[in-house]
């Protein structure tokens, strides 16, 4: 279906998708019934598109005693309607109905001898079988003789009271006129029934009498709230008849001038009296135009998805949120009635309010959605978030013991093998930390801290002293600044969502940068290939030694033997025996002490490696777990203004 656009600004199509967006972007963030109440909106105007573009829905609506079903039988040339003056005598909404003649002929079967069709029709098209009020009692789904496109649209409308009108007029095809009951009647199904059909209908024509015109019920409860509705809407004064010409002027000023105030400046205000017809010709032919024009429906849902969408707008600029929805945020649903969610069937639950008429009394007209804060979130309130959490993990502590284990495990590597032994006698520190010592994972790396064991607790967490309270109180004062910091400039409800995002994971970070540090320290127990080498060395000197030391043993044991010597060479005046061991220790001894002073070097280094090591996987954690979701919540609020900009349109 070839929907009618505006020669400015969004298809009808692309605002009713930006409204259904928008309210799916406002779940758990805006109160329920302004969620509720956009989605209801959508949700009709696809039920409205797929009924019959053809018709033009218009409802007569007026105070008790105004004459409005006056006119309405007036404007359908027979007595439809019963009238009353002092108790309302509408107790359900009645439809007259303009259509061409029936594509498919009369029954071919012909009227029964009473003159009656077999289907249970008079001659004239309609139902014998009628109520109180006069209404049919038609199936809604035969063509009961209102015409078969405007049927499924009544059946929509739960409209069941429908009439043929008494002659047939051009301009007038595809005309639905409604008779509502009283909106001011003492009945509040009467009220309920009124407040749900004005939900639903093309054209709204209000029926105002002399006496009742600046009813203050009237203006607040329907013409202020539907002053987004003003292209949709006409106001016809009746009973004129009874005022002198000059009061009639007067009249008509008063009111205009009060519809100004309710924000309807350009809706028509006609003057009409259904009893002696004096300006009917104006109303039918204003009526026929709106017909004849067929964008009615249209213009009433452009004028619907502005006012659901004012009501996002304005729900999203107040803290507290809408009236009587505390408690319900978060939950769109929670606040929200089944009447609510299908609005064609408002008025079967007492009490439940429309989504248009809620909204236009909620919305504030034009509400401005400010734009979310500028900039990198990461890069503007990273920093001090990871140090923060630095401290709370006491990187400083693993730190110093990654320089120390590198040293320790140096001198077990590369020390003199004859007192290194000593060494492996002292804990390493990393390992009294519990990092490196699990054992390697599928990957390959010393990872313990991150894999589970069956009851699902992790395993190999290291032994770092838990955050003291300070340490806390410096995480949580980081991450409420983050909050804050991005929340500033927010609407009330974004801002507060803003800083639940900040703070929704908060609990896990110290598990998890618990892991990160573990994890990635543990990479700085990698031994370093000249620490073998070294190692090597070391062991053929303590070889050469020994050799020297059996060697002298042997020499001893001949001579103490009185055995005769072998000849022992030198090197220079030293026999080898002596230069292999007392040059063995020697050497050892300096080259242990190399091999130390180069591992203290080497664990500064590694020390330094490894604290920009955690500084980045720290950071990444904490962007994981709080930065992160608030640029989520800061880009579906940027999201949530643009769909209501362009619902708005």
């Amino acid at each position: 279906m070839k929907l009618l656009r505006r020669k400015e600004g969004p298809s009808l199509d692309s605002r009713l998708e930006a409204l259904a967006e928008a309210a799916t972007l406002a779940e758990g963030r805006l109160p329920g019934e302004a969620v509720a109440g956009a989605r209801a909106v959508a949700e009709r105007a696809g039920a409205r598109r797929s009924l019959s573009v053809e018709h033009t829905v218009a409802a007569l609506a007026g105070a008790t005693g105004s004459g409005k079903s006056s006119l309405f039988n007036a404007l359908a040339g027979a007595d439809v309607a019963a009238v009353g003056v002092t108790r309302p005598t509408t107790s359900a909404a009645q439809a007259v109905v303009w259509d061409g003649p029936d594509k498919d002929g009369p029954d071919k079967d012909g009227p029964d001898k009473d003159g009656t069709d077999k289907d249970g029709t008079d001659k004239d098209g309609t139902d014998f079988d009628t109520d109180k009020d006069g209404a049919n009692k038609g199936s809604a789904d035969t063509d009961d003789g209102t015409g078969r496109g405007a049927g499924p649209l009544l059946d929509w409308l739960d409209v069941f009271g429908r009439h043929p009108a008494a002659g047939a007029s051009p301009d007038f095809s595809g005309l639905i006129l409604l008779d509502l009951p009283d909106h001011d009647s003492i009945q509040l199904a009467h009220r309920l029934e009124v407040d749900r059909l004005v939900e639903l209908v093309d054209l709204l024509v209000w029926v105002l009498d002399p006496q009742k015109y600046a009813d203050a019920a009237l203006h607040e409860r329907y013409l202020r709230p539907l002053a987004a509705h003003r292209d949709v809407m006409v106001v016809v004064l009746n009973q004129v008849d009874r005022l002198p010409p000059a009061a009639v002027d007067r009249c008509l000023r008063d009111l205009r001038r009060l519809l100004g105030e309710d924000g309807l400046h350009d809706v028509p205000v006609l003057a009409a009296s259904a009893r002696t017809g004096t300006g009917l010709d104006d109303v039918r032919s204003l009526l026929a135009g709106r017909v004849s024009d067929r964008r009615s429906w249209s213009a009433r849902l452009s004028a619907d998805v502005t006012t659901a969408a004012d009501l996002l707008a304005t729900a999203s600029t107040r803290s507290g949120g809408l009236a009587g929805t505390a408690g319900d945020h978060g939950h769109p649903g929670a606040g929200a009635s089944a009447a609510t969610r299908d609005p064609s069937r408002a008025s079967r639950a007492q009490g439940a309010e429309t989504p248009v008429l809620e909204a236009g009394r909620e919305a504030v007209r034009a509400a401005e959605l400010p734009e979310a804060g500028a900039g990198d979130v990461a890069a503007r309130l990273g920093r001090r978030l990871t140090v923060a959490l630095e401290q709370a993990a006491g990187v400083p502590l693993v730190l110093e013991a990654v320089a120390k284990g590198h040293r320790h495990r140096a001198v077990v590597a590369t020390g003199w093998p004859v007192t290194r032994w000593v060494r492996r006698l002292r804990p390493d520190p990393l390992r009294r930390l519990r990092i490196g010592a699990a054992p390697l994972s599928a990957g390959g790396v010393r990872g313990g801290p991150v894999t589970s064991g069956d009851d699902g607790q992790v395993v190999g967490r290291t032994s770092v002293p838990a955050a003291s309270a300070v340490q806390q109180a410096q995480v949580d004062t980081a991450i409420r600044d983050v909050g804050d910091a991005a929340a500033s400039g927010l609407p009330g409800p974004w801002a507060a969502a803003v800083r639940q995002a900040a703070r929704a994971r908060s609990r896990e970070l110290a598990d998890t940068v618990d892991r990160t540090v573990g994890v990635t320290s543990s990479r700085a127990t990698r031994r370093p290939r000249w620490w073998k080498a070294v190692g090597g060395l070391q062991w053929l000197i303590f070889a050469a030694m020994v050799a020297g030391a059996v060697w002298l043993g042997a020499l001893f044991g001949l001579d103490y033997l009185q055995l005769p010597e072998p000849p022992v060479p030198t090197l220079g005046e030293v026999p080898w025996p002596t230069v292999l061991l007392v040059g063995g220790a020697l050497a050892g001894v300096v080259v242990a002490l190399l091999a130390r002073l180069a591992a203290w070097v080497g664990g500064r280094r590694r020390a330094r490696r490894t604290a920009r090591a955690l500084r980045a996987a720290i950071g990444e954690v904490g962007a994981a777990y709080v930065l992160q979701p608030v640029e989520a919540e800061l880009d579906r609020y940027a999201r949530f203004r643009a769909a209501v900009e362009r619902a708005r349109a």
